[in-house]
């Protein structure tokens, strides 16, 4: 089965290009534009895996990850941050909730492809 990937990002160019970067694979896409937003459609639609921001309005990636934690059927649900804050604290608060791997903004293509495909299986759309 394919996997569902949500991408969380108060950044509408963000989620696009996150978007774009998985266009090439057999994958579903959904987009939330905050983390309260991200929380409704995890719960709805159960993703595979979560590239969370970490600044956002009315929720952060931060209390997302919180929640998500907190509920049993949501806690093991594989989350990949992707921010343009790389201060060491804030590494070490979202590795202790258990994201899987951190990737800082401006993010490489590749280096997000790859990270995911530890995580998810991303299988090439045959063209």
């Amino acid at each position: 089965m394919n996997p569902k990937i949500l991408s969380v990002d108060d950044s509408g160019l963000v989620r696009k290009a996150v978007s774009r970067v998985f266009s090439r694979f057999e994958c579903t896409m959904l987009e939330a534009e905050n983390g309260e937003v991200g929380l409704q459609q995890t719960v709805e639609h159960r993703p595979d895996l979560i590239i969370l921001d970490y600044n956002m309005p009315v929720m952060d990636g931060v209390e997302m990850l919180k929640r998500l934690r907190a509920d049993e059927s949501l806690k093991k649900t594989k989350v990949i941050m992707l921010t343009a804050n790389s201060n060491p604290e804030t590494i070490a608060t979202v590795a202790r909730l258990g994201v899987r791997d951190y990737i800082t903004k401006p993010f490489v293509d590749e280096q997000l492809l790859a990270k995911a495909a530890r995580l998810v299986t991303l299988v090439p759309k045959s063209t």
